[in-house]
This record gives C-alpha cells, sequence and structure tokens, in this order.
C-alpha cells in the first residue's frame, strides 16, 4: 500500500460532498493533530470536487483546490490517496476510481453500489497496480469488520459471517419490532 509509506503529509483528493464528504472534510478539520498523533503523518486535504460548487455545506472548502471533473481530481500528482464519495454504481464514481488505481493511487470509498457491481474489478485492477482499494465505511454501517476479519483474525478459517449488516435493515427492523408498524409503512419512512 503505497499511503503507508510515505512519510510526508498524506495528501487527499475528496470527490463527492454531501453528508459524507463534507462530515470527512469537518473530522478531518476539527481533529487534524489527533489524526496526524494516530496515523503518524499529517492528513492534508489537497482538492476536492462536487457536482454544485457554490451549494453550502456547513464546512470551509476555501482552502482546497476545485475540481469540477472527478476524473481529473483523479489524475492529479499532488494527491496520494483518491476518496470517493460520490455514489453511484457507474458514470464519475467508477471511472474516477479506475484512473486513481490506473495514475497509482490508493482509494478509499464509501460506494456500495459500486462495489457490488465492480468491487471484484476494481479489487484486481488495485492489486496489480500495487495500490490498496479500501471500502470499510462501504460495508455493515461502517463497522470494522473488514480489517477484523482480513487483519486480525487472518489465521482463522472463518467461513461465514452472518447477520443484518445495513443501517437501513437495521432502522427498518427496530422500528417494525419498537413500533409495531407494518414492513410497508417503515419501509416508506426509511
Amino acid at each position: 500500500m503505497t499511503t503507508s509509506h510515505g512519510t510526508g503529509p498524506l495528501r487527499l483528493g475528496i470527490a463527492g460532498l454531501g453528508t459524507v464528504g463534507a462530515g470527512v472534510i469537518k473530522i478531518i478539520q476539527r481533529r487534524a493533530d489527533l489524526l496526524a498523533a494516530r496515523s503518524g503523518r499529517e492528513i492534508q486535504v489537497v482538492a476536492i470536487s462536487a457536482r454544485n460548487r457554490d451549494k453550502d455545506r456547513g464546512v470551509r472548502l476555501s482552502g482546497y483546490d476545485w475540481e469540477d471533473d472527478p476524473i481529473a481530481l483523479a489524475r492529479r500528482d499532488d494527491i496520494d490517496l483518491f476518496v470517493e464519495l460520490m455514489g453511484g454504481s457507474d458514470g464519475p464514481a467508477k471511472v474516477a476510481t479506475e484512473t486513481a488505481i490506473a495514475t497509482g493511487k490508493d482509494v478509499v470509498t464509501a460506494n456500495k453500489a459500486m462495489l457490488a457491481l465492480h468491487g471484484q474489478a476494481l479489487a484486481t485492477a488495485a492489486e496489480e497496480a500495487g495500490v490498496a482499494l479500501r471500502f470499510e465505511a462501504a460495508v455493515a454501517g461502517g463497522i470494522p469488520v473488514v480489517k477484523a476479519l482480513t487483519e486480525g483474525l487472518a489465521g482463522n478459517e472463518v467461513q461465514r459471517v452472518m447477520g443484518v449488516m445495513n443501517g437501513t435493515c437495521n432502522y427498518i427492523l427496530t422500528r417494525m419490532e419498537s413500533a409495531g408498524l407494518p414492513y410497508d409503512e417503515v419501509f416508506e419512512e426509511a
């Protein structure tokens, strides 16, 4: 994984500034010292991209370069890690992720749809390029299950993991039980 070998700042390009993307930037801004202490490197957002440049996201964005095109963001030489938070199984999210991998950048994504349809191909491309594709935020509502299984339990022979591992499903099942509501009604709420 290329990001673990550097000693300078870890330079991020973030594509997608919805709830998750804006939240990531807020955390990086508010907890920069803690993140640097825990990771051993400064985490630095270099450039960002989203559909609408003028939307108020409740976070300061003026210190970052803006790319109108997420694919151009993925190509930038001044980022080490491409963070894909746009969503969508195809289109710009997929092409930008493929571009980042092809240009030697590690990728972090929370994109369930893209991983469901193209995860194997993206993982293979990342492995061939010698970069990391991390997606824990897209699995089990962000519960750190992927890292625990692949690293912490690597010596075990885990055959199967069962359970409801989707925040929406958890919400639906909880509301059905606690409020005694029918599935169709709770589904519409969700």
